[in-house]
């Protein structure tokens, strides 16, 4: 069963950063970001187990996937009939998002 990939509020503010950032400063593949994302939420919809749990949250269940060309992490949470994402967040940032209090 698909199940249907929902964006937080402030995993869009993330997307629409990062989306811009890169658009600025990777003029040779400024879709790229756009691109890799599109297919990570295509892989969450089918198979939303695929990504790894992530255990440094204090939220249960939170699992990452990870863009390995745009080098960021998509954090989420798998329901019944939806993928929650919480987060947006540079692998090279050496620590996580704050996960707490996310709508």
């Amino acid at each position: 069963m698909a199940r249907q990939v929902v964006v937080s509020p402030q995993a869009e503010a993330q997307i629409r950063s990062i989306d811009a950032w890169w658009r600025r400063n990777r003029r040779d593949s400024p879709d790229l970001f756009s691109s890799e994302l599109a297919s990570a939420f295509s892989t969450l919809e089918a198979a939303p187990r695929t990504g790894k749990l992530y255990r440094r949250s204090k939220l249960r269940g939170v699992r990452r996937i990870l863009l390995p060309t745009t080098r960021n992490h998509v954090y989420y949470l798998v329901g019944i009939e939806v993928v929650i994402v919480l987060a947006v967040w540079g692998s090279v940032k050496g620590s996580g998002p704050d996960l707490e209090g996310i709508e």
